[in-house]
């Protein structure tokens, strides 16, 4: 699921100055970046595919820093222009920094700012959207990133309307994905915003990807608790909270437990994960269903009651709305891509929560993170984490 804002018309109206055109692509690398997400933007726009109705990109490969820059499994690459070549770009992409901890060099930052004061489009895939953040090029705009780092993004950078929830968000002149193989999927966003469907579905073709993929980065989420929320005494309630799932509580509880007033509650909650704790909450209680769905053979209803939902419809409501399908069609749809061996076994009646806890969401958004909304890959069996996989392809398809 993408996420288009409603400013992204006024800021697609922004002419290009200078010696900028439209049809060139520079793609900002740094030492250390990993090799999957850099190369994304290099096949997209720099592979000549007019043969299969694909519109030609001119691609200028920058060097953010001094040369030779380190990627995966110690390769080293050298970058044929340096950050002056980004005056030429109509559209300049960060397909990934670092470190989500240290700040990307000034002087790349200034290319940056530049390039946007001059109207050219500004995109940040995966921890690229990072080095965007520390430009200033996000604040006050909706964000995405990979979901393990939206937690860190939203609470490094405040001004930034983090939502872990989408594959990519559409700000107009500026765009931002989640991580990995979500590059692809706003690349080709790109492409058609250019150049309309029929490109975009033949550059899908010969990427052997899906033009458009449905659903967000909910999936994909991990229920680990973050590390630095692991070290806070707010970290006991919300670890009592994830063991008691099957329970029927509310924020006011978690606020007694950390012997806090609600308002006082609220707000360390959200300065500490940058999520709301009801949607946090409400979250939480979804990945449960979802793990429960996957592992067990209870009744939809029966999961309702033992991940503490008030009612079927209340399940139902909710985990629509966050994962885009009704609970017996996610189980459907699990199974049918299992085993018969690998199905699970008639389920026992114990009660009590499933799988691994703590985990935190974002708030901005239409939910919060995980600690802001970092939550389930590892609850979630290999069928959810199929979709996430791309077929192999060969280099220059």
């Amino acid at each position: 699921m993408s996420h288009d804002s409603t400013a992204a018309p006024e800021a697609a109206a922004r002419k290009l100055s200078g010696r900028r055109r439209k049809e060139i692509v520079a793609v900002l690398l740094f030492s250390g970046g990993p090799i999957f997400e850099s190369s994304i933007p290099l096949s997209v726009f720099g592979i000549d595919r007019q043969d299969a109705g694909v519109p030609r990109y001119r691609l200028l490969v920058c060097g953010g820093e001094e040369g030779p820059l380190r990627t995966t499994g110690g390769l080293e690459l050298t970058a044929p222009h340096g950050l002056e070549a980004i005056s030429r770009a109509g559209t300049v992409v960060v397909p990934a920094w670092r470190s989500i901890t240290s700040p990307p060099p000034e002087d790349a930052l200034d290319a940056l700012r530049r390039a946007h004061e001059e109207g050219a489009r500004i995109v940040g895939l995966c921890t690229g959207a990072f080095v965007l953040a520390a430009a200033g090029l996000l604040d006050g705009r909706p964000a995405t990133t990979h979901w393990m780092y939206a937690p860190t993004l939203a609470k490094r950078y405040p001004s930034v309307h983090v939502d872990p929830r989408e594959l990519f968000v559409d700000d107009g002149d500026v765009l931002t994905s989640a991580g990995t193989a979500a590059g692809i999927d706003l690349c080709l966003h790109i492409v058609r915003t250019d150049h309309g469907n029929e490109a975009a579905g033949a550059l899908a073709r010969r990427l052997v990807v899906p033009p458009r993929r449905s659903g967000g980065q909910e999936r994909y989420l991990d229920r680990s608790l973050p590390e630095e929320i692991g070290a806070d005494p707010l970290a006991e309630v919300v670890a009592w909270a994830l063991e008691h799932l099957h329970e029927q509580f509310d924020v006011e509880t978690l606020a007694a437990r950390a012997y806090m007033s609600r308002r006082t509650f609220d707000r360390r909650f959200r300065s500490l994960t940058g999520s709301a704790p009801l949607q946090w909450l409400i979250t939480q209680r979804v990945l449960q269903a979802q793990r429960l769905l996957e592992t067990s053979d209870y009744s939809v209803d029966e999961v309702a009651g033992r991940c503490g939902f008030r009612s079927p419809v209340a399940l139902r409501g909710h985990f629509r709305r966050q994962l885009g399908s009704s609970p017996a069609a996610y189980r459907a749809a699990y199974r049918a891509r299992r085993p018969q061996s690998d199905r699970p076994a008639e389920s026992d009646g114990a009660a009590g929560p499933v799988g691994p806890a703590p985990v935190l969401h974002p708030e901005g958004g239409p939910v919060p993170l995980q600690t802001r909304r970092t939550a389930a890959a590892s609850s979630m069996g290999p069928a959810t984490q199929l979709s996430a996989s791309l077929p192999g392809q060969r280099s220059g398809s």
